[in-house]
């Protein structure tokens, strides 16, 4: 699966995660995850209907670092290969 792919398929589930209004047509790898409506406690919502769509197990600790789509779509792209 490609790092677009992977972006892509991340849109689609941020957008069901959260509430805020974001125009996701938008949303790129440089797009900061807080901008698209989440904090400490939904990113946790997040990271579980990530692991189901990707069927990949880590823990949440592995992305205490990630500041943006594009570089969880890269811990992804790591974690699947």
């Amino acid at each position: 699966m490609t790092r677009d792919e992977i972006i892509s398929k991340l849109r689609d589930i941020m957008k069901e995660s959260t509430e805020k209004p974001v125009d996701w047509s938008t949303v790129s790898g440089e797009s900061t995850i807080e901008s698209l409506g989440f904090d400490s406690l939904s990113i946790l919502d997040l990271i579980y209907d990530i692991q189901q769509e990707f069927d990949a197990e880590f823990d949440a600790e592995q992305l205490v670092s990630i500041q943006t789509v594009g570089e969880l779509a890269e811990f992804l792209s790591s974690q699947l290969a």
